[in-house]
């Protein structure tokens, strides 16, 4: 499949798949969205040890559904060239989507990104995430009960799995790994899957600025108590869904695949003035959060109310300080950057890393850019149609520059299902390996 399955398709795929499996295969549902909708997870396999993957966690990331399905066929299938696909040894357990009610915000992402070389202007049109405290992995940290990460603590809880896997698209940048601890071994595989596939492997990542990088594209998270901990907003990390398998001695691999690939993703070099470069990313991501801000101030009056539209909450957080928070949380970087040679040598201040933080920048206003337009197109009022023409023209210059400064190239669906499916395998086992 050259593009993004629907999660009706993924469901209807897992229907498919058990009635063709029968035995091996097993759909339940394991828990309702906020709206109503069912969490469903596919079961494949009758081992005693399992392995958890979580697909689509954010609805804006839409590889996970594909590759969910390309495991559940891989091992469904007997595939015993692994130990990890031995269908009598482990059992995968695939929760399909959860985040189906930010899915169903980001309805037709799949056939904006169709076709061998989609525009980044039709993916962020199309494209939502929720506020923080919306998102099923991440609201644990913020303190926000739903009833998706609740499902999803129920389901680890009951599975106990030596691993789970989180699978994520970024937007654009190279492809990386970061685990809740180490996985020896993983990554030679991964390198080497990246590499017979043309995906780049990202040095250095906004993610994970602070935590270890054993290898290129793979980042460890710090101890508790560590001074090195993740990016601004996300202290708490511990709280989040992605560690609660630690309490049964598991592990977590959050899997990063690109949609665009950047031409410094993979460059190590270090970067000619970093201290320099970082200042003008802190101006871009303020100056263009700024811009989108006054627009929707401008529109408020027609626009729905925030408790009533979901878009309109993720455009007053934004407004509110994201922009700030990810400008300031450069500050240290700049900082080392200053201090000389001695600190150099980190990966956030190589070409790779000054790169990567270009990306937030840069789509931190798009993003925003593209809610608002739908919601100016929606609105009805005689003021939207100016409002709308005059934030179009700033979101096509941007998604213009963001192509040509980094040189973006689209990774084909199928690379980046493969990719991730053989990173999860890989993974998977490192963790079953005493």
């Amino acid at each position: 499949m050259n593009r993004y399955p629907t999660v009706a398709e993924v469901t209807e795929s897992a229907r498919r798949l058990v009635s063709r499996f029968p035995g091996t295969g097993r759909l339940r549902r394991v828990g309702t969205s906020r709206a109503g909708r069912p969490l469903l997870m596919l079961s494949v396999g009758h081992g005693p040890r399992h392995v958890l993957v979580v697909a689509r966690p954010h609805p804006d990331e839409p590889v996970g559904g594909a590759t969910a399905l390309a495991l559940a066929e891989l091992v469904a299938g007997g595939d015993r060239r692994s130990p990890a696909t031995d269908p009598d040894t482990v059992t995968w357990d695939i929760v399909l989507c959860l985040d189906p009610d930010g899915a169903a915000l980001s309805e037709g992402i799949e056939t904006a990104t169709a076709g061998p070389a989609p525009s980044l202007a039709s993916y962020y049109r199309a494209a939502f995430r929720p506020v923080a405290a919306e998102q099923p992995e991440w609201a644990p940290i913020v303190g926000r009960p739903l009833p998706e990460s609740r499902a999803l603590f129920d389901v680890i809880d009951d599975l106990r799995p030596v691993l789970q896997c989180s699978l994520h698209n970024v937007d654009a940048g190279g492809t990386w790994a970061q685990l809740t601890r180490d996985l020896p071994g993983l990554a030679a595989p991964f390198a080497a899957s990246a590499a017979a596939l043309g995906v780049p492997v990202q040095h250095g990542t906004y993610d994970a600025l602070y935590w270890e990088n054993p290898a290129p594209g793979i980042h460890v998270l710090p101890p508790p108590g560590s001074t090195a901990r993740p990016a601004a907003g996300s202290e708490d990390i511990g709280l989040s869904t992605w560690c609660a398998p630690q309490r049964y001695g598991g592990a977590t691999a959050i899997v990063e695949v690109p949609l665009w690939a950047t031409a410094p993703a993979d460059d190590p070099t270090p970067h000619a003035d970093p201290a320099r470069a970082l200042r003008a990313l802190s101006g871009l991501v303020r100056e263009g959060g700024r811009q989108v801000t006054a627009v929707f101030e401008r529109a408020r009056g027609f626009l729905p109310a925030p408790e009533d539209s979901p878009p309109v909450r993720v455009l007053e957080w934004m407004a509110e300080d994201l922009y700030d928070l990810v400008a300031d949380s450069w500050g240290p970087l700049v900082r080392q950057a200053e201090a000389g040679p001695r600190t150099d040598g980190s990966p956030a201040l190589t070409t790779a890393g000054i790169g990567a933080l270009e990306v937030v920048a840069r789509r931190q206003p798009l993003r925003a850019a593209g809610l608002l337009l739908r919601l100016l197109h929606a609105a009805g009022a005689p003021a939207a149609t100016g409002l709308h023409h005059e934030l179009d023209a700033l979101f096509t210059a941007w998604c213009t520059d963001f192509e040509t400064s980094l040189r973006l190239r689209w990774v084909p669906v199928p690379a980046q299902v493969e990719l991730q499916a053989r990173t999860v395998v890989a993974a998977a086992e490192c963790a079953l390996t005493p």
